[in-house]
């Protein structure tokens, strides 16, 4: 009888097969800028043997704005607009009542009240069919210098000296008279203003929350006026590669407000009911439904790619820290917005910082295009005229609320979509 052979056992595959790992994720790329902290704000100045002086631009040459990063002056301005950020985690607009607000804080309202004003009187020339700055924005800017004397009187301050200093920063808070152009730095002058008032004792920290919900959104609101009024250009503008044409600090306090929602999160901008609903409560999405009203085209990504992009973050947090970051590199270090900043007694430049006069350069409101800072090369001095490209000539950016404004006279309807879109 023949032997029967074993049948042929089966190999275990497992053991052939390799084994299975879960895939480790790369950590995500950490932001080489350090978070800014906000620094102590110092006290306001013993003002017994103050003397006061109009201030006029300082930061004309690299190294001047190399000594203003390492100045007390610089110190003091991080130390303001982020405890004006602080004060206002989340809280909504609407969470500050007129009725809390200190007398100071109403008559600074009703001076931004009475710059609304001098608008409505002074119409834009119709016949300028531009997208440029209607000239006409010279004579508002000149009834709104008349009536500012007047307007600090209600503040309290008395000192005609007093007075010739701190209107400067109001007066260069609505735009520049020559270029007829606004951006962050005119932004930062009325921040600017706000700090010397507080220098003055004028307004305290209690003021601050206050301070942003009711007298910076005011100031929103009459530049918002100013600008669908005069067409003012974008000053300094990247396009649409640029945050926004004209304004940063809505953007900063605005996630702030935000820091902790519930449920309204960074891609809610690109929710129109969450913009219409939550858009007068919260800067942010605010300024994100203004920045559409303004635009040609339809969608963020195309129009405002920064934000677009912005609005991928986890969290508001990531946003917040982001934007505080943003204002240290983008406007205090950007030599090209910095050049235009003025300093007076109440925020002060240091000893080193050149002067208008030794630099050659026109004051800060008869400037031409771009601005000048002396540079050296091959040891001659020369006056450059920078500007956020960092090229020599200044580039006229036309205004996207004219463009928009433009479109709604000769008809048109709902904004234009992107053929890819």
């Amino acid at each position: 009888m023949a032997t029967q052979n074993p049948a042929p056992t089966i190999p275990n595959l497992r053991d052939k097969l390799p084994k299975l790992e879960p895939r480790r994720r790369r950590p995500a790329p950490a932001n080489p800028l350090p978070l800014p902290e906000t620094p102590a704000l110092p006290s306001p100045p013993d003002l017994s043997s103050h003397t006061f002086q109009v201030p006029t631009r300082r930061i004309l040459s690299v190294k001047d704005h190399e000594l203003f990063l390492s100045s007390p002056t610089y110190t003091l301005i991080l130390a303001f607009v982020f405890g004006l950020s602080d004060a206002v985690v989340d809280t909504p607009i609407s969470a500050v009542k007129d009725d809390e607000c200190s007398p100071a804080i109403k008559s600074i309202i009703s001076i931004l009240g009475e710059a609304e004003h001098l608008v409505l009187e002074t119409p834009p020339d119709e016949s300028e069919e531009s997208r440029f700055g209607n000239k006409v924005f010279r004579t508002f800017l000149d009834k709104a210098k008349a009536a500012s004397p007047s307007w600090h009187q209600k503040l309290g301050l008395t000192s005609q000296e007093a007075i010739a200093e701190v209107e400067t920063y109001l007066n260069n808070s609505f735009g520049n008279r020559t270029r007829i152009d606004y951006g962050s730095g005119h932004e930062l002058n009325f921040i600017i203003w706000l700090l010397c008032l507080y220098q003055l004792q004028i307004l305290t920290k209690a003021d601050f929350k206050a301070l942003v919900l009711k007298v910076f959104v005011r100031y929103l609101e009459v530049m918002r006026t100013i600008q669908l009024t005069y067409y003012l250009e974008p000053a300094g503008s990247h396009g649409v590669w640029g945050l926004d044409d004209y304004q940063f600090l809505p953007f900063l306090f605005g996630a702030s407000q935000l820091l902790h929602h519930p449920f309204i999160t960074p891609l809610a901008i690109h929710q129109q009911l969450t913009l219409e609903e939550f858009g007068h409560d919260y800067m942010y999405l605010g300024q994100v439904r203004f920045v559409n009203s303004t635009k040609t085209v339809k969608g963020l990504r195309w129009h405002s790619p920064m934000l677009d992009d912005i609005s991928s973050a986890k969290s508001w947090t990531k946003i917040e820290g982001g934007m505080k970051r943003m204002f240290v590199a983008e406007v205090l270090r950007k030599l090209p917005v910095m050049q235009h900043f003025i300093f007076g007694s109440l925020v002060p430049a240091v000893e080193g910082m050149s002067t208008e006069s030794e630099a050659g350069v026109a004051d800060e409101e008869n400037e031409v295009e771009g601005g000048g800072v002396v540079v050296e090369h091959d040891g001659v001095r020369h006056v450059h005229n920078a500007n956020s490209w960092g090229d020599c000539c200044g580039i006229k950016v036309p205004s996207a609320v004219a463009a928009a404004q433009a479109a709604k006279k000769h008809g048109a309807g709902e904004l234009r979509r992107i053929p890819f879109d």
